[in-house]
C-alpha cells in the first residue's frame, strides 16, 4: 500500500507539474502572439506608390476585443473606420502615392461608416488621384464603395448581390412560453418596439412603418450614390434590383455599366499598370495595414491647441468594468469627460457617437456629464452608424450634431422588461417560500409582479421618458410637445433627422471637426483620440478567459451572439432602458 500510494501521489505530482508547463506554454504562446499582433512597424512609401485597400472583416469604430482570429492573424486586415480614413487622407497629401486599389471581400459594416468611407474616397478621387477596385464577388455594401472607381473589375466568374436591403427580426414569445418565462414589460412610446420580440410573434404595425421608412431612406441613398457614380439612372438601378441581377452571369453586370471589364485576381496589377502606370517602373504595391501608425502620425500632428476626438462606442451601462470590451461604461466615461473639461490644452471635444443606447441612468449621468463639457469649450457630436435611444440621450447637448445621412438614430423612448421564471421553477419542482416585513419587500424573479408594484414600475418608465424628452428640447431648442411628436421611440435616418430637427448637418467626422475648430475660433490645432485603445495585455487580462471566450463566440457568430444572448440580457440589464428596438441587420 505504501509503495502505491508514493507512485500514485508522484503520478498526480507530476500531472499537476505537466499541467502548469502546459499552461505557461500556452500564455507564452498566445503572449508572443499578442506581441506580433500588437507591433507595427511603419514603412516606407516610395515613388510611384499603389495603396491596396482590402474592404474585409468587420468595420468598427474603435479596435476590438481579442479573440483567437485576431492573435493568429499575424497582424490581419481588418482595420477601423477612423484607420481608414486616416490612411486615405495620408495617400491624398503624400505625392508619392498615385493611387488606390480597391479589393472587395467579406466586409460587414453599418450604411453610415460605408457613407463615410465613400466620401473620403471620393475626396481622393477629386484631388486628382486615380481609384480602381476588384472582387470575386461585390456585396451591396462593397460595390457602393467601389461604384466611385474609375475602374470597375470582376472576376468572369464572379457575382455581385443586387437586391434591394431588409432586415429580419427573430421573436422568442412563444419559445419564452413553452420555457415558462413571463416578460413582464413596461414602455412609453408607440415605435418603442425593442420589447416586441418577447411580447409577440410578428412586428406591430408602427414598428413596420418606421423600420419601412427608414430602409427606404437608406436604400435610396445607395441607389442615388451608385447611379452617380455610374451615370445610371436611379429608376434603372432599382429596376436591376428587382430582376434579381444577383444571379445574373457575369457577362450581364458589364452589359448593364455595373462593371467594367471582367479579369482574374492575378492579371488585376498588370491591368492597372497598363492603363494608369506613366513611369517605366512598375506601381510599388503598399497595404494600407501598413500605412496605419504612418497615417496616424500625420493626423495627429503634436501642436497646440488640440481639438479631442472621444469615441462613444457600444452599448450604454452602468459598470465600472475595464476597458475594451466594446461597451460605453457610464462611470469611466463621466471620468473621461471630466479631465476632457479640466485640460487647458482641449479648445474644444467631437464626441463621436456610435450607440444604440442602453442603460437610461447611465445614459443620464454621461447628459451631465456632456453639460458641464460643454459649458466650458465646444461640443460637436458626431454620429457613426447607430446613435439612437440613450446614444440620442447622450449627444442632445452638444452644441451641433452632425450625422451620415444612413446613420440610425431617434429612437426617443423607455421600455423596461423584468422576467418572471415562476413557470421554469413549477416545471423542475422548484418551489420557494420566504417571510417580508411589509406589503411589497422583497422582490423576486420566481413570481410575478403585483399590482402597486406594476404600476409604480410604469410610473418609473413615464418619468423616465418626459426626462428624456425634456433633455432632448432643452439641447435642441424645440418645445416638448415639438420633441413628443417625433419621439414616441420612432428610429430616424439621419437624412430624415435633419428635416425634423433632431440633426444641424449632414457629414462625417471631418465635418464635425471642422465645426469644432469654428466653434473654437481655430484655424490651426492638433487631433488627439480618447479614450485610448486598450493595449493587448489589459484587453486578455481585463476579460479575463471567460471574457477572452466570450469575444471569440462574438467573433464567431456575429449578429447571432446578441440574439442568442437574450435570456441573459432581460436578467442582468438594467430595469429602465433606453435602447434602439433589438439588432438591427440590415442587409446591405
Amino acid at each position: 500500500m505504501k509503495e502505491f500510494l508514493k507512485y500514485t501521489l508522484a503520478t498526480v505530482t507530476g500531472l499537476v507539474i505537466a499541467g502548469i508547463v502546459l499552461v505557461i506554454i500556452g500564455v507564452g504562446m498566445l503572449v508572443g502572439m499578442a506581441a506580433s499582433f500588437s507591433s507595427s512597424t511603419p514603412v516606407s512609401v516610395d515613388d510611384n506608390s499603389l495603396v491596396v485597400i482590402r474592404l474585409e472583416g468587420e468595420l468598427t469604430e474603435q479596435p476590438q476585443p481579442l479573440t483567437l482570429q485576431t492573435l493568429t492573424s499575424q497582424g490581419g486586415t481588418d482595420l477601423t473606420l477612423q484607420q481608414l480614413l486616416d490612411v486615405i487622407a495620408y495617400a491624398q497629401s503624400s505625392d508619392k502615392v498615385k493611387g488606390i486599389c480597391l479589393t472587395a471581400g467579406s466586409f460587414a459594416a453599418p450604411p453610415a461608416a460605408l457613407e463615410e468611407l465613400r466620401g473620403a474616397l471620393e475626396r481622393f478621387k477629386d484631388s486628382g488621384k486615380f481609384i480602381t477596385a476588384y472582387a470575386d464577388s461585390y456585396s451591396q455594401g462593397t460595390y457602393y464603395v467601389c461604384s466611385l472607381a474609375d475602374r470597375v473589375m470582376l472576376n468572369p466568374v464572379g457575382d455581385m448581390t443586387w437586391e434591394g436591403m431588409s432586415t429580419e427580426v427573430m421573436f422568442y414569445k412563444n419559445l419564452l412560453e413553452k420555457a415558462g418565462v413571463e416578460v413582464q414589460i413596461f414602455k412609453v412610446g408607440t415605435y418603442k418596439s425593442a420589447v416586441e420580440p418577447y411580447a409577440a410573434t410578428q412586428m406591430s404595425e408602427a414598428n413596420r412603418e418606421q423600420t419601412t421608412a427608414f430602409l427606404q431612406s437608406i436604400w435610396n441613398g445607395v441607389v442615388d450614390g451608385v447611379a452617380a457614380a455610374r451615370d445610371i439612372a436611379p429608376d434603372t438601378l432599382q429596376a436591376y434590383a428587382d430582376r434579381l441581377l444577383s444571379a445574373a452571369p457575369a457577362r450581364e453586370l458589364v452589359a448593364c455599366r455595373l462593371v467594367d471589364t471582367l479579369i482574374y485576381r492575378n492579371d488585376v496589377e498588370d491591368d492597372i499598370n497598363q492603363r494608369y502606370n506613366t513611369d517605366k517602373e512598375d506601381f510599388r504595391l503598399v497595404e494600407a495595414a501598413d500605412l496605419v501608425s504612418l497615417a496616424t502620425s500625420q493626423a495627429l500632428k503634436a501642436s497646440h491647441p488640440q481639438i479631442a476626438v472621444y469615441y462613444a462606442e457600444g452599448g450604454i451601462d452602468d459598470a465600472t468594468s475595464g476597458r475594451g470590451d466594446g461597451n460605453i461604461h457610464a462611470p469611466l466615461m463621466c471620468e473621461d469627460l471630466r479631465k476632457l473639461a479640466e485640460d487647458e490644452k482641449v479648445k474644444a471635444v467631437v464626441l463621436r457617437v456610435n450607440s444604440p443606447g442602453g442603460s437610461a441612468f447611465g445614459s443620464e449621468q454621461i447628459w451631465h456629464e456632456v453639460m458641464n463639457l460643454k459649458a466650458r469649450k465646444p461640443v460637436i457630436v458626431s454620429m457613426g452608424g447607430y446613435a439612437a435611444s440613450g446614444g440620442y440621450y447622450i449627444s442632445c447637448a452638444a452644441d451641433s450634431i452632425v450625422a451620415d445621412p444612413g446613420t440610425l438614430t431617434g429612437s426617443i423612448g423607455i421600455f423596461g422588461m423584468i422576467p418572471n421564471f415562476k413557470g421554469v421553477a413549477d416545471k423542475v419542482g422548484i418551489t420557494f417560500d420566504g417571510v417580508s416585513t411589509n406589503r411589497h419587500g422583497g422582490a423576486s424573479l420566481f413570481r410575478p409582479l403585483d399590482d402597486a408594484q406594476r404600476t409604480g414600475m410604469q410610473a418609473n418608465i413615464e418619468r423616465g421618458y418626459a426626462l428624456f424628452v425634456q433633455r432632448c428640447a432643452d439641447g435642441r431648442g424645440l418645445s416638448t410637445d415639438s420633441i413628443r411628436r417625433i419621439a414616441e421611440g420612432r428610429v430616424w435616418t439621419g437624412e430624415m433627422a435633419k428635416r425634423i430637427g433632431l440633426v444641424d448637418e449632414l457629414g462625417g467626422i471631418d465635418t464635425a471637426i471642422r465645426l469644432a475648430a469654428e466653434k473654437a475660433g481655430l484655424t490651426e490645432y492638433s487631433l488627439t483620440r480618447h479614450p485610448a485603445p486598450a493595449e493587448w495585455w489589459d484587453m486578455l487580462l481585463n476579460n479575463s478567459w471567460g471574457g477572452f471566450v466570450q469575444a471569440e463566440l462574438r467573433d464567431l457568430l456575429g449578429s447571432d451572439y446578441e440574439s442568442l444572448q437574450f435570456v441573459k440580457h432581460i436578467r442582468q440589464q438594467a430595469p429602465v432602458q433606453a435602447r434602439l428596438p433589438y439588432v438591427l441587420r440590415l442587409n446591405l
